[in-house]
């Protein structure tokens, strides 16, 4: 092994780790509130909708789901068969937040109340309930996001 090898081979190493490194994590989709990233799951289909975060018994810390539509409308929520309690971020298409429900508790019952948006809205975030307060979001909001499938 000639002196150039030995010292090209660390180095494109190193390039290849740090350009694969980075490929994984800029194919995630991403949310960012309140100065906090949130990879997410993508509901734009109406089964993904359907089903949103239903039957789950954890949701990691840094993990949230984004519904996707293709334009604005008055939108609710519900909590039937969902868990975990969760902060609901109903989203213009300006990507503001124009509504939420704070801290909303699962619903084991048949007859489960629903969380309307109060404003035209896109997107919907929902992560863990008691982020929004912990990071002292406000509505009107600017809310970021990355590596959306066929939406950017």
């Amino acid at each position: 092994m000639n002196k150039m090898t030995k010292l090209f081979r660390p180095l494109a190493a190193l390039v290849l780790s740090i350009c694969l490194v980075s490929a994984c994590g800029a194919s995630e989709p991403w949310v960012e509130v309140g100065g906090n990233r949130y990879t997410v799951e993508i509901a734009d289909t109406p089964a993904l909708q359907a089903r949103g975060l239903m039957f789950r018994d954890e949701l990691a810390d840094d993990r949230g789901m984004l519904f996707i539509w293709r334009r604005a409308e008055p939108r609710a929520f519900w909590m039937r068969n969902t868990r975990i309690p969760l902060d609901i971020l109903y989203l213009g298409s300006d990507r503001r937040i124009v509504g939420w429900s704070l801290n909303t508790p699962p619903c084991r019952t048949r007859q489960c109340p629903s969380y309307p948006s109060g404003a035209l809205a896109q997107y919907v975030l929902e992560v863990n309930a008691g982020e929004m307060e912990r990071l002292g979001v406000e509505l009107g909001d600017q809310v970021r996001f990355a590596n959306l499938p066929n939406f950017e």
